[in-house]
């Protein structure tokens, strides 16, 4: 079994992470803030003080932190994994980054003798945890073929996308998807909230026929809790949302969908509510119907006449 050097466990890398030890490999992690490597060491994983260390005896190096100066630095920065890694060691990069600088960094590794992947992935944290992700890879189809089981590992469906930086672009495309999924969630909320219907009627009527999506299974029945804690933050989703605005600048692409839901996440943030899930985007359309995001049972109240 291949031993693993796992950089990154936050709420999804340790769930991932945990998945590769229970399929039997071992694995070193490395983790920025090193209290959040504890759920990776309790499943018998080891925690390193840096990429490096954790690198030095690794077959595969699995990169699962925020953005691409992230990835950047625990790859080739000080301390960073190919400064130890022996030739013919395997990256991937299951980071959502630029397809740009991922090309870039997949280069400067393949010229140090290294073989590269990059493989986002889409799920959330409900899908880091029962291993669900759906994974999107790209690079050459043989190395594609060589780290499928890895992949496997953790997922339930991989899809090869094409060259270095396709998965990352696929990915991309995912967001927006998801972007626009989740405001029609939000949208629904709450105008069914204004005419005075219960919300889980909403969730169960549309979950079962043409307007349901991962969205409204998932986190529609967050926002009638009142459960605005992230699966996956707005903070990371803007950033996310950041690299979808470069691609469309890029490739003179407009995105308008895309661009409101940013907005409206970007009101959340000036609200103070970065740090929350992007199911936070429903308390902004809330507030702009005077309906309150904290009393689910304000939804069951008589509708408002204009």
């Amino acid at each position: 079994m291949p031993t693993i050097a796992f950089l990154g466990t936050g709420l999804m890398g340790a769930p991932m992470a945990v998945h590769l030890l229970k399929a039997g490999h071992k694995v070193l992690c490395f983790n920025r803030t090193k209290a959040k490597t504890q759920a990776v060491v309790e499943a018998g994983g080891i925690a390193c003080d840096s990429p490096s260390e954790a690198a030095r005896e690794a077959d595969i190096i699995i990169t699962m932190v925020t953005d691409g100066p992230d990835v950047e630095q625990v790859l080739f920065g000080i301390n960073g994994a190919l400064g130890s890694a022996p030739p013919g060691t395997f990256v991937i990069d299951m980071s959502t980054i630029s397809p740009a600088l991922t090309r870039d960094m997949a280069l400067r590794a393949q010229e140090r003798g290294f073989r590269y992947l990059d493989a986002p992935v889409t799920g959330g944290q409900i899908g880091a945890q029962n291993a669900t992700l759906s994974i999107m890879v790209g690079g050459e189809q043989s190395l594609f073929e060589e780290a499928r089981l890895i992949l496997e590992t953790m997922s339930a469906k991989i899809t090869y996308c094409g060259p270095i930086g396709s998965g990352q672009s696929v990915k991309l495309c995912n967001q927006i998807c998801g972007a626009m999924n989740l405001l029609g969630v939000c949208e629904a909320l709450t105008l069914g909230r204004k005419m005075g219907i219960d919300p889980n009627a909403i969730v169960e009527v549309i979950s079962a026929g043409a307007g349901s999506s991962w969205a409204m299974q998932n986190l529609a029945p967050k926002i009638n809790a009142g459960d605005f804690t992230p699966g996956f933050m707005i903070d990371t989703q803007q950033k996310d949302m950041r690299l979808v605005a470069q691609a469309a600048e890029e490739t003179q692409t407009a995105l308008p969908g895309a661009m409101l839901a940013t907005q409206l996440w970007r009101s959340a943030q000036a609200h103070g509510c970065g740090e929350e899930g992007i199911q936070a985007m429903a308390k902004v359309l809330f507030q702009m119907a005077e309906l309150s995001s904290t009393s689910p049972s304000e939804a069951t109240s008589e509708p408002k006449t204009p």
